[in-house]
């Protein structure tokens, strides 16, 4: 099984978010408070290490998808998933114009989960519902909330498959 996850408002988030209800977190983007930018500082966001060490010992492969478009970006987030002791995961992202899309039907996970954009607000940054319909119906989709983290998704990976 391969899952794909997404990284900024799924798993990690922006150090001042720490403490803060998730509404907050939210707003602190839309605002561009000052840690917001601040990559190499990102934390994770629950207990989304433990969950993903728990799907990765269900001979699950994790890849990661970084919302940055460049090597110096991605970079930055692998650091942050080395430093909290992340699983080991290839980290994707976006290449010379692509969309989200474009690396997750390249990808065809087996899973997708991603956070709603709340703070972007609109879908149109949204990876699911972007693929194409024939790619759609081969990936389970989870959506969760921008910055509630995956601490709420069952632990076994069959589950997770079935997930409402």
């Amino acid at each position: 099984m391969k899952i794909a996850i997404f990284l900024h408002g799924t798993t990690i988030m922006h150090k001042s978010a720490l403490g803060q209800p998730r509404e907050v977190r939210v707003k602190q983007v839309i605002e561009e408070e000052g840690s917001v930018r601040n990559y190499e500082q990102y934390v994770p966001i629950g207990n989304a290490v433990k969950k993903l060490h728990t799907w990765k010992s269900q001979e699950t492969e994790i890849v990661y998808v970084s919302s940055h478009e460049t090597i110096d970006g991605v970079e930055k987030d692998k650091s942050v998933l080395k430093k909290y002791n992340f699983p080991e995961g290839e980290v994707l992202f976006r290449k010379g114009g692509e969309n989200y899309k474009h690396v997750i039907e390249r990808l065809m996970p087996d899973v997708l989960i991603e956070d709603d954009c709340e703070s972007m607000g609109e879908t149109t940054e949204m990876i699911y519902p972007n693929l194409k319909p024939g790619i759609k119906r081969k990936i389970k989709s989870i959506i969760v909330k921008e910055f509630q983290g995956i601490d709420h998704l069952p632990d076994s990976v069959g589950f997770l498959m079935k997930y409402v």
